[in-house]
């Protein structure tokens, strides 16, 4: 018997109708019925182009998703540098309240795709970056800002933070089984680097004054909790408003292309009601806790690495000015490259092999970097940022191998795997807020995040019990997830 042939409700034609080199209805945005991505003959003619051209967005419009979420991580090594006055837990609290709202309104962004459509998504989604990127354009330049005034910034720039759950939600119900590790992988992967782009981007952006006034950059270090003026530091003009000036072009350049070529699949829209089956389901939860293992530990490390730098070995004698963000953004970069790749392998190994050797490497790693927290001179830090690098490796593999197990769990089908993947991408996120503040209370209290770290390794080891448990027995009903 032959199946019926697709219908794209956009422009009202079956599949067969469409032929020829010269069709170009797929560029149509808008509603499209009839998604069938696992129908090979429907991929190869048209689906394909579809998926592809969606993705192609939504790679940049997550990308910069991310950079308004860690924002604050590049931008608070520099305040008290230009004349704010802020404490180091007032500082890592403005680093940590996006890593508050933003995995909140994962929570609600975890089902909107299926609600609104992908398109209509993608468009708020997006056009909330602008609120908190113009109002602190604003507020950075005058010195007098209170603390209160950025942490409401903050907060706002968890709208970055929300965006994840929508956007995995959405393209992985663009494309097949087969193509999960791929496909989530580049989206998440090319779109988590936008962490590592703002951290690299605004130390090297704020020397140039391209509107408003400069404000004076001097050197410093943080002695018994208080910021001490280096004599004979460097002394400089910045511009901190530049560094969020350039990126609000962009965002409103992806903002037009979501409006004018996406697309929101109507099988793919699914009652509220009907989305919260996903909680009944044992995968659910098993696989939130070991997300949460895997990018939560990325993105709060992300959050945390630029101002534990300064803190931990900024103070020595000869450590060179501007260290933090000379370093940091190596970390989110590494893990952001190396999660597309995590997706691969698990595609060729499966997701639970993978992340079973990537969580042993996070825990080997986790607890070796506390042998260089404690410096007496420079001559540890390359051990230190060599070993956090390995760090960032690893939840780059966790990210890619947990979200395939996903992506590949009979008990996810086509309508209930979008929205558990942004269930447990939401309760994930909430690692930016617990590890900027953890480290805190631990440089706080010993000069040194290792306690934080401890903690975090107990959490490791219990949850590759769990991952053993249900997805490596061969009696699991998931084994080869």
């Amino acid at each position: 018997m032959n199946r019926a042939l697709p219908q794209d409700a956009a422009s009202g034609e079956t599949e067969g109708e469409k032929t020829g080199p010269a069709d170009q209805s797929w560029l149509k945005p808008g509603w499209v019925e009839g998604w069938d991505p696992e129908d090979e003959e429907f991929w190869e003619r048209r689906g394909k182009k579809i998926a592809w051209k969606n993705l192609l967005i939504s790679i940049p419009a997550l990308h910069f998703a991310f950079l308004v979420w860690l924002l604050w991580s590049a931008i608070v090594v520099n305040m008290n540098s230009v004349g704010f006055e802020f404490t180091v837990g007032e500082l890592f609290w403005l680093t940590a309240i996006p890593g508050l709202t933003g995995p909140t309104l994962r929570i609600v962004h975890s089902f909107l795709p299926s609600i609104l459509g992908g398109r209509v998504t993608h468009i708020i989604s997006i056009g909330s970056l602008l609120i908190p990127m113009v109002w602190l354009f604003f507020a950075i330049q005058n010195v007098d800002t209170s603390w209160a005034t950025f942490m409401m910034i903050g907060a706002l720039a968890g709208f970055g933070g929300g965006n994840f759950a929508s956007s995995m939600s959405n393209i992985s119900s663009f494309f097949p089984r087969r193509q999960q590790g791929l496909a989530l992988g580049l989206n998440a992967g090319l779109g988590n680097l936008g962490v590592s782009t703002v951290q690299l981007v605004t130390p090297l952006i704020i020397g140039v004054g391209i509107v408003g006034g400069a404000v004076v950059y001097r050197e410093g270090k943080f002695i018994d909790g208080e910021w001490i003026t280096t004599a004979g530091g460097v002394v400089k003009d910045v511009w901190l408003q530049s560094g969020l000036l350039i990126w609000i072009v962009p965002i409103v350049i992806v903002l037009i292309a979501a409006t004018l070529f996406m697309n929101s699949l109507k099988s793919f829209s699914l009652p509220l009601k009907e989305q919260m089956e996903i909680f009944k389901l044992r995968n659910t939860w098993t696989m939130t806790w070991l997300y949460t293992m895997a990018f939560g530990s990325f993105i709060g490390y992300s959050a945390a690495f630029p101002l534990t730098i300064k803190l931990v070995y900024g103070g020595l004698d000869d450590a060179p000015d501007g260290l933090a963000l000379q370093f940091a953004f190596l970390g989110p970069l590494v893990g952001s490259l190396i999660r597309p790749i995590g997706g691969w392998l698990s595609d060729k190994y499966t997701g639970a092999k993978v992340t079973l050797a990537a969580g042993i490497g996070l825990i080997i790693s986790s607890l070796s970097v506390t042998a260089f927290t404690h410096p007496t001179s420079m001559d540890s830090f390359p051990y230190f940022l060599a070993i956090f690098l390995a760090m960032f490796f690893f939840t780059g593999l966790l990210n890619g191998s947990t979200f395939r197990m996903i992506g590949v769990i009979k008990q996810f089908n086509f309508r209930t795997r979008g929205p558990a993947l942004g269930w447990t991408s939401a309760v994930a996120a909430y690692g930016a807020f617990i590890i900027p503040i953890v480290f805190k209370g631990a440089i706080e209290r010993t000069g040194a995040p290792d306690q934080g770290l401890y903690g975090f390794v107990v959490f490791y080891a219990v949850s590759m019990v769990i991952l053993w448990w249900f997805y490596l027995r061969k009696s699991s009903p998931e084994y080869g997830a």
